[in-house]
């Protein structure tokens, strides 16, 4: 499988704080990856999509996506690599959910285009794969934050990129709506995206399988297979609380849990 990001030490900082929120972050992600990416609030995982989207820049390092630097890259160019579904967006005006959606086609209209046939059919198509076609016409302030949720998602892959970013799409979720939007996460792993998401829930990220990395609160991030990287051990340094993985035969895999208040 080829690689679509490359990310070689890469360190950043913010002119207000006197640490690193990144130091020395290497990263290597390839087609059909999935990886969780675990951190306390603070941590930087935000800061790492940034840096990854090409919205934030680096002071050290390099991060090249498919097979291009990323700094010689213009944002309608990232665009069409990398899709990125925000923690929470927040609705300003009342299009329509179909043309929200839509919107995620831009970065392949030219400046003074608009959408045409294809990109009608493409956003058609996002909406079915999502199961919210029947909100096509629904003002996308007026539904509900888990079909917004999956609005923003049918936006990010509406173009057919070939990974999507999540900051934390559960966040702001019910429970139900968050296993709905993992699966969902699963399925486009399934159809070849590679997807990375960052999460505070390590049973997420053991759901999700795959590779996964801790950002700790010094900058420094350690990555791996899932199994490996979510032990008893790294979960108690990252979160200073005593929690435990136990293997529940029921559902044929490891739950994190944690002791009475």
């Amino acid at each position: 499988m080829s690689t679509i990001y490359d990310i070689k030490d890469i360190s950043f900082a913010y002119p207000t704080l006197a640490r690193k929120v990144l130091d020395g972050v290497s990263l290597e992600i390839s087609e059909g990856d999935v990886l969780s990416i675990l951190g306390r609030n603070g941590a930087g995982k935000s800061t790492l999509l940034g840096c990854m989207l090409g919205l934030l820049k680096p002071q050290e390092g390099e991060t090249v996506l498919s097979g291009r630097n990323l700094r010689d890259m213009t944002e309608r160019e990232v665009a069409t690599i990398a899709g990125y579904v925000p923690q929470n967006h927040i609705p300003a005006f009342g299009h329509s959910v179909f043309d929200f959606v839509q919107m995620g086609c831009a970065s392949r209209i030219g400046i003074f285009s608009h959408p045409g046939k294809r990109e009608r059919e493409d956003t058609a198509s996002a909406l079915l794969e999502m199961g919210i076609e029947q909100l096509a016409d629904r003002p996308y302030t007026e539904i509900s934050g888990g079909e917004r949720q999956l609005a923003t998602i049918a936006r990010a892959i509406v173009t057919r990129p070939r990974i999507v970013l999540f900051d934390e799409p559960t966040a702001h979720l019910d429970f139900g709506n968050q296993i709905r939007v993992l699966r969902i996460i699963k399925q486009l792993a399934d159809k070849g995206f590679a997807v990375v998401i960052t999460t505070h829930n390590p049973d997420h990220a053991m759901l999700l399988g795959g590779h996964a990395a801790i950002l700790d609160r010094q900058g420094h991030l350690v990555s791996g297979k899932t199994e490996e990287i979510i032990t008893e051990d790294s979960l108690k340094r990252v979160y200073g609380s005593d929690l435990s993985l136990k293997y529940i035969e029921e559902f044929g895999r490891k739950v994190c849990v944690y002791p009475n208040l």
